[in-house]
């Protein structure tokens, strides 16, 4: 961060070196320059453990947090200004020291099914391989085909495109973003969406996290900042923070804004035998976090409550 004459002149992003992650980061950057003409900003690119760990399944390694921490740390020592993320992946409550800036207009929020052969999750033959490590997308795929073979797939969206182009999946689940974002749009077989089936909280979103109180930096990053998103994002959130959600749990939900309601559907599943409870509150977007508190009780009196780790860990 550079400031002269009371003003902000440069910005450091850290991000992680994915694909992916540097489509999103450069985006971020490019609407920085925009709204902030002679802004000049720098990308930081950085390597997480989440990224390095591919043998691995998230929830082993602790969480998406993982993708977080090293970028965090940069902003720590002074080495960058702000970090991009998914949203879906910045935890239920950020490290103390650090808050959201912005959150941005949101993207396709649905899942993808992706077969080279098949053109529905209805056509996969019986026993078909489905790659996916997500538990919320394992829980909700046993669900409507428990016949399938479920096969952990991790990597980047451009080595999981590969492995299944190699034979190695009949089919895969990814975020349509994510597709979209890198011109993998063609590649989307069937798109997976509500009410039967459901993202993961605040998918589709990118963040903005920085240092907490660093004014400048947040009224720099208050320009991209999408009210609409904002508050359905804040509901899917709130309901996942009240159910103890992480990468341990399946948990779904999607917030929809309609006038000046808003509209929450939730989901928590069983990545092991394809049980779902489901839940549903509406109320003021003025609120969200209460609706979000309101699918969590409902979700918890129908049972959610057996499919959730011992003590909500």
């Amino acid at each position: 961060m550079t400031v002269h004459n009371g003003a902000m002149d440069a910005l450091r992003i850290a991000t992680r070196k994915s694909p992916l992650a540097l489509w999103q980061t450069e985006h971020v950057a490019e609407r920085l320059r925009i709204a902030h003409p002679g802004l000049q900003v720098a990308l930081v690119p950085l390597s997480t453990r989440g990224d390095e760990i591919l043998d691995r399944s998230l929830a082993d390694l602790g969480g998406k947090g993982l993708f977080l921490k090293e970028l965090e740390l940069a902003m720590q020592r002074g080495e960058a200004d702000i970090a991009v993320h998914s949203l879906k992946d910045v935890p239920m409550a950020l490290e103390p020291g650090f808050a959201l800036a912005a959150v941005l207009a949101r993207a396709d929020h649905a899942d993808a099914l992706v077969g080279n052969r098949f053109a529905s999750l209805d056509a996969l033959p019986h026993g078909a391989r489905v790659g996916t490590s997500s538990l919320r997308r394992q829980a909700q795929l046993r669900a409507r085909r428990p016949d399938l073979e479920l096969v952990d797939l991790r990597g980047n969206v451009n080595t999981r495109l590969a492995k299944l182009d190699a034979g190695h999946y009949d089919a895969i689940v990814l975020a349509c973003a994510g597709l979209a974002r890198l011109g993998f749009e063609a590649r989307i077989s069937e798109r997976l969406d509500a009410p039967g089936w459901l993202p993961a909280p605040a998918q589709g979103a990118i963040a903005i996290e920085c240092r907490e109180g660093d004014g400048d930096t947040v009224a720099l990053c208050a320009a991209l900042d999408d009210a609409h998103t904002r508050i359905c994002t804040g509901a899917e959130r709130a309901m996942n923070r009240a159910l103890h959600g992480s990468c341990h749990v399946p948990v779904a939900a999607l917030a929809r804004l309609h006038g000046d309601a808003l509209v929450l559907d939730g989901l928590v599943g069983s990545a092991t035998d394809g049980t779902i409870v489901r839940g549903n509150a509406s109320g003021s977007a003025g609120d969200p976090e209460a609706i979000g508190g309101a699918v969590a009780r409902a979700l918890l009196e129908a049972g959610a409550g057996a499919l959730l780790p011992p003590q909500n860990e």
